[in-house]
């Protein structure tokens, strides 16, 4: 009895030191940092393992990279990118048929913008992510600055781990959206998921926004996790695991064109001509020809003159 005993207490101590190795780990990412500072306070007050995204031409992108750094949390580049709707676009929006110097500009005027970032994620971006000519120029640019990138998956067939293949850059992949609603209970639901995700996967990260009620279930949920998950930041989940369920897309990217002019017949019925039932033959053609000249103004006018004339004689 007292063996078993002894067994059932070890076993329940290597239980303990192995449970938090397979811990599943919550990332979670804030993106659209930069036009709110009040809000955005309150998330720099949840644990530093959350992580903000700081959009590079945001009135208060330096001061907010800068006051999340010092806090003590991850700091990514939120990278405009094209999506395949038509909307306005922000600033150096990264498109599919810019070339590698201009892509290559704007990520590094976005490196100075955003002081500490150790990563970029895509602001939007579904046209972009999803052109592997467009995203091969994107990792050739971030490889330079030793950043990874944090797909936010704003579309099922993006190219980005493709297009990292044979380069320096680790990509990582978004698995939940907490706030496509602004109802707590959705961002509840949501927050939920991604814990089961991580729980289940061993990992998972979840991207929010900051707007008052995600950061109000924020302030409720974070605090209260699950025993056997841990919060992380997304630069520890650099080596998990990744699959590509891509397929490739390799079709080169369409260059912008003017619309083309509104044909204004557009939906006009046209009048087509009534066909002949009998032939027309050239001596009948002739006969009409010369009977229109003859009986026309100008000849009349002409043969008028010429009677005159000759009366005169």
């Amino acid at each position: 009895m007292l063996q078993f005993r002894r067994i059932v207490v070890c076993t329940a101590g290597m239980l303990a030191v192995i449970a938090p190795v397979y811990a599943g780990k919550l990332a979670i990412v804030i993106d659209d940092f930069g036009y709110r500072p009040q809000t955005e306070n309150q998330v720099l007050a949840l644990p530093s393992a959350i992580s903000v995204a700081v959009l590079p031409n945001a009135p208060h992108a330096r001061e907010m990279a800068t006051k999340a750094h010092n806090n003590g949390h991850e700091v990514l580049i939120h990278l405009p990118m094209a999506p395949l709707s038509k909307q306005p676009l922000e600033k150096d929006t990264l498109r599919p048929d810019m070339s590698s110097a201009e892509i290559e500009r704007i990520v590094r005027e976005a490196v100075d913008d955003v002081p500490y970032a150790v990563g970029l994620n895509n602001h939007m971006g579904s046209a972009m992510t999803s052109s592997l000519f467009g995203m091969q120029k994107v990792m050739q640019a971030l490889s330079h600055y030793n950043l990874y990138f944090l797909d936010s998956m704003t579309i099922g067939n993006s190219q980005s781990m493709r297009a990292a293949s044979g380069t320096s850059v680790k990509v990582i992949k978004r698995r939940v959206f907490l706030d496509d609603t602004q109802r707590e209970a959705d961002i509840r639901a949501q927050f939920t998921r991604a814990v089961e995700l991580a729980r289940r996967n061993g990992s998972a990260i979840a991207i929010g926004h900051p707007h008052p009620t995600t950061v109000r279930v924020l302030q409720q949920m974070v605090y209260n996790l699950p025993s056997d998950i841990t919060l992380v930041r997304p630069s520890d989940l650099l080596n998990e695991p990744q699959i590509d369920t891509s397929t490739p897309n390799t079709k080169p990217p369409k260059t912008s064109t003017p619309d083309a002019p509104r044909n204004p017949f557009r939906g006009v019925k046209l009048c087509k001509p009534k066909q002949k039932t009998e032939p027309v033959y050239a001596t009948r053609f002739f006969s009409v020809l010369s009977e229109s000249i003859s009986q026309s103004t100008l000849v009349q006018y002409f043969q008028h003159q010429w009677q005159g004339w000759n009366r005169q004689k």
